[in-house]
């Protein structure tokens, strides 16, 4: 049973607190995941550029990987942050975004993980599979596979990188390779918003940066996405209105709000 008065918590901490993440993302989905961690109560900070990135996680409270536009020197970027990270102790959150579509893909997403050892790891299914399998082959940066599918080989990666995985999709499912979890909240309609898995990436960036748990973070983290895209899209015409109303919800996002929409 997942306790919403811990996410109430962890929500309230965010806001007090203000956790400086830092995201070394893609240009497609900077503004969204910025405005997504403001609206929350996170201090975002997109800073790629290998010389600064050793110095900004070394006042981060958090760092979120995500490789949507690969490019060399970001990738030596994402590995210098991380290792920074790594020995300061703070979370590290790795989006492999279309990992399984190219060689190049896969083969930084084997260096993130074995040089920076993630502590989250989030992926829709087809991504989770392709971590795991290397002859799978991913359609781009969409899910050819559902998430339920995916979740013996999120177990898997979960137990060999002793990471806490994520997968995305119409019920998301976080597990430790012991613990699963799974969230029932969400809309169709946010998988016609481009960003929206990035953002979630992001948003768990803000909760592993008040809980120590980074299973309860997950838990956490995915289950306020699911109900701000839920309510946002019971309200929206359309994918265009659906992204700034989700922003507007997880603004609004508070202990009762999650009381009157959760689904356990």
């Amino acid at each position: 049973m997942i306790d919403i008065s811990a996410i109430g918590r962890d929500l309230r901490l965010i806001k007090e607190r203000s956790p400086l993440v830092h995201n070394i993302t893609n240009f497609v989905v900077m503004n969204n995941t910025a405005n997504a961690l403001l609206a929350i109560g996170a201090s975002p900070v997109m800073a790629h550029a290998v010389e600064e990135v050793e110095e900004m996680a070394g006042i981060a409270s958090s760092l979120v990987l995500n490789i949507g536009t690969l490019e060399p020197r970001w990738v030596d970027a994402m590995v210098i942050a991380g290792k920074i990270a790594l020995k300061r102790n703070i979370p590290i959150v790795f989006d492999p975004v279309g990992v399984g579509a190219t060689s190049y893909r896969s083969e930084v997403c084997k260096q993130i993980i074995c040089e920076c050892k993630p502590s989250i790891i989030r992926g829709n299914a087809s991504e989770i599979i392709a971590l795991c399998n290397e002859n799978v082959k991913t359609k781009g940066v969409d899910s050819t596979e559902s998430s339920d599918s995916a979740l013996s080989w999120a177990m898997q990666l979960a137990r060999e990188v002793n990471a806490v995985v994520v997968i995305s999709g119409q019920t998301d499912y976080i597990t430790d390779g012991e613990q699963v979890e799974m969230i029932y909240n969400g809309s169709t309609m946010m998988e016609k918003v481009t960003g929206m898995g990035c953002t979630a990436t992001a948003v768990l960036g803000a909760f592993a940066a008040v809980n120590p748990s980074m299973f309860d973070a997950s838990i956490h983290g995915m289950a306020v996405m699911g109900i701000a895209g839920e309510i946002a899209a019971a309200g929206s015409k359309g994918n265009g209105s659906l992204q700034v109303n989700f922003l507007d919800e997880l603004y609004a996002m508070d202990e009762e709000v999650l009381c009157r929409t959760f689904r356990q």
